[in-house]
């Protein structure tokens, strides 16, 4: 066993300088994750009681993404992506500083943390997208993702738990909101280390400066309707399990505690599957993740109670990250062989395939609101996410005729180095 783990980290460090940096950067900012994804829409949950400012919120969130995904753009021209990519980290903290001072949770001031927060998104993903395409090649790029996913994974069996119970050990309202102060310092200092470490990479902007463009090859408009059926769910499901799990278990120990289910087998299993696996592995691995998804909607629709969460967490722990492996290689395969052909810059490609997700969490979200508005909060959190994953199991298909057209492609240009990395 030791022995193999010395392989392993061998393995690692055989890696280029910058793919070591990102791959620990995003390691330290991992800490931060779970508090944003979960707790943060756990806290406008306890404060207002009301699902749908939750939804409201998340929707701000995704407004602001693609709109600072655009302004990356600019700001690319004049300052260095380590800063954009710090400054995205950094404004996470800052957004959950301004939800914590608002005395009362009005829609305004959901609507100006939420944005906040979605620009944090917008700068974090915007060059990190970026930054795992430049310095990662298609041959690697399943280790990669199975590597982040692993120690996002461990990652997330800790925090939801630790700050759960940290959480609860606090009497009362105020005590509970104490907690959350606390926690949003703690957050905010971890985004400092996550850009210290960020520094010690040499990261280098796009080459070419015209992110814009509006018309692109056929490939690409498939992987954008691919990338819409990826977006529905973000939609919602993001604070979806803390919606459930407050309303169904009620405290936020029992949010982490069920969040941890599961988590170490999930956190090994694609540490495995993204070490041993390669380009032709990836529509099983997104066909798995798919079916997971359904599974875990059709357990939370069908129940919805104490048991229907938990298994709800345990198949969704197996089935988010298995998407995310395949998916992101499948994206960037496609950059790598189009921005070539079409002759245009990397990041143009990145922006535009946030405006597909936009598309799709706005549907998402919609869903939501549309079932939680025209019937009630119950049907929504229990119908909304079926729907979204049945759709979502399109994506199999759609997958499956983008990986066989890249190819073809790919074929015409460069054939003998797709027949190797096809070969991995």
């Amino acid at each position: 066993m030791l022995k193999k783990l010395r392989s392993e980290v061998a393995h690692f460090n055989s890696q280029p300088h910058n793919f070591r940096i990102l791959v620990m950067t995003n390691i330290v900012y991992a800490f931060v994750l779970p508090v944003i994804d979960i707790f943060v829409a756990a806290y406008v949950m306890r404060s207002s009681n009301d699902p749908t400012k939750v939804v409201i919120y998340q929707l701000t969130i995704y407004t602001g993404i693609p709109l600072t995904f655009l302004l990356n753009g600019f700001l690319l021209k004049h300052f260095n992506i380590r800063k954009l990519y710090s400054a995205g980290m950094l404004l996470s903290g800052v957004s959950m500083m301004i939800m914590m001072s608002l005395k009362t949770l009005s829609l305004t001031g959901i609507g100006v943390a939420g944005i906040t927060m979605g620009m944090s998104f917008g700068f974090y993903w915007a060059n990190r997208d970026y930054l795992a395409l430049a310095i990662t090649h298609d041959g690697n790029r399943n280790y990669y993702y199975g590597l982040e996913t692993f120690f996002y994974t461990i990652i997330a069996v800790v925090i939801p738990v630790a700050i759960g119970w940290f959480i609860e050990s606090w009497a009362g309202a105020a005590g509970a909101h104490t907690a959350y102060l606390i926690i949003t310092g703690l957050v905010f200092l971890v985004t400092i280390l996550a850009s210290i470490v960020c520094f010690r990479g040499t990261f280098s902007n796009p080459v070419q400066k015209q992110y814009v463009f509006f018309k692109f090859h056929p490939l690409w408009y498939k992987l954008l309707f691919l990338a819409l059926l990826k977006g529905l769910a973000q939609g919602f499901l993001v604070t979806a399990p803390a919606m459930l799990i407050m309303l169904l278990l009620g405290k936020e120990g029992a949010l982490g505690t069920a969040q941890s289910i599961g988590a170490i087998i999930a956190a090994v299993l694609m540490y495995i599957i993204g070490r041993i696996s390669g380009p032709a592995h990836r529509l099983r691995i997104f066909a798995g993740g798919l079916i997971l998804f359904a599974i875990a909607a059709l357990f939370n629709g069908i129940l919805y109670n104490e048991v229907g969460v938990v298994l709800f967490m345990l198949f969704l722990l197996l089935a988010k990250p298995l998407m995310d492996l395949a998916y992101f290689p499948i994206q960037f395969s496609v950059i790598d062989i189009l921005s070539k052909k079409e002759n245009r810059g990397e990041f143009a490609y990145i922006l535009n395939h946030e405006a597909g997700l936009y598309v799709g969490r706005f549907l998402g979200a919609a869903t939501f609101l549309i079932l939680a508005y025209g019937f009630s909060v119950e049907i929504a959190l229990r119908y909304a996410i079926i729907i979204i994953a049945v759709l979502q199991l399109s994506s199999i298909y759609v997958a499956k005729v983008i990986m066989r057209e890249r190819v073809e492609i790919m074929k015409e240009t460069a054939p003998k180095e797709e027949e190797k990395l096809m070969a991995i």
